[in-house]
């Protein structure tokens, strides 16, 4: 009986392992599979070698020179004589989209994180007239898709002059104008955290600012890490609104489109290391995002985890 309980827990532990081995293969390959076009762009963004495509895969020649020109908005041209010289973009300038960019994530950061949290605290902690009503209201409308309102938006920022040089406050409008909607997550997160911890501060002569920011803060960290990153992603990556909005002022366009027109077929055609550049432009630009998760990674999952418990 003994021999027969062994042999089945042998049995049991090899297919465990089996499936495991499997599992890992598999995971392996998908990796390998997400991970290949972020280094192909690493790879084009070093090489040194005119052209925008190739019949093979590492560079021939390693440079920096398509970072370096890139933020001296410089690029390698082909003269008349079908000789190549380094010559200045003039419509490039990627350090100005960048910082127009980190601008406006900055300052939408920063106000989105303030309505949301302030909302869902609010729809949490009181309990109001017509509160499950505005909450579904809310929820509802959030599912539309924001493209849905693009034209009826630009004519409105055109009419009241925040297009084209006024641009950027337009798009910090537009990127705040609907906070609120995005209230869910972080409600459930403060659903999750006992009302006792407020009754008992209450009890102490605390008001509710006092609760809000002396109790509830500091046990909300997670949640407030998931609403930074998720309110800096937005205006980060935006092309669709903020290629409208900029339309004809490269001054003023955001990293996503600066990047779209880099790759347009004149720039490639007169340029010989636009699409390396284009590349190197692509890796500075992630450099942000994958820094800010790699530090708060932790919190993010704990933000969405506790959030998702209960709304």
């Amino acid at each position: 009986m003994a021999t027969k309980t062994k042999k089945k827990y042998r049995s049991k532990k090899a297919v465990e392992r089996g499936t495991n081995i499997a599992i890992y293969i598999i995971l392996v390959i998908i990796s390998v599979v997400w991970l290949f076009p972020y280094l192909f762009l690493i790879l084009q963004s070093l090489r040194g070698e005119p052209g925008a495509t190739t019949n093979y895969f590492f560079p021939k020649q390693w440079t920096f020179g398509n970072y370096i020109r890139l933020f001296q908005n410089k690029g390698i041209k082909m003269a008349n004589d079908g000789s190549t010289f380094v010559a200045t973009t003039g419509q490039y300038n990627f350090l100005r989209w960048y910082g127009n960019t980190l601008l406006i994530a900055i300052v939408v950061t920063v106000v989105q994180t303030v309505i949301v949290v302030a909302t869902s605290y609010a729809l949490s902690r009181l309990r109001f007239r017509m509160r499950k009503p505005l909450m579904n209201l809310m929820l509802i409308l959030g599912m539309f898709p924001g493209i849905m309102s693009m034209t009826a938006l630009y004519f409105l920022l055109e009419l009241i002059g925040l297009t084209q040089k006024m641009s950027i406050l337009g798009l910090i409008l537009v990127y705040v104008g609907s906070s609120c909607m995005g209230y869910y997550v972080c409600k459930g997160f403060f659903d999750t955290i006992p009302r006792s911890l407020d009754e008992a501060a209450r009890i102490d002569g605390a008001n509710r600012q006092t609760v809000f920011f002396k109790v509830i803060l500091p046990l909300s960290k997670p949640i407030i890490i998931y609403t930074i990153l998720t309110a800096f992603l937005g205006p980060w990556g935006d092309y669709m609104f903020a290629s409208l909005l900029t339309m004809g002022q490269p001054d003023y366009w955001n990293v996503a489109v600066g990047l779209r027109d880099m790759i347009q077929r004149e720039s490639l055609a007169n340029w010989q290391d636009g699409f390396q550049r284009f590349c190197a432009a692509a890796v500075i630009v992630s450099l942000p995002i994958t820094i800010l998760f790699f530090i708060l990674q932790r919190y993010y999952v704990e933000g969405v985890t506790g959030g998702s418990v209960k709304g």
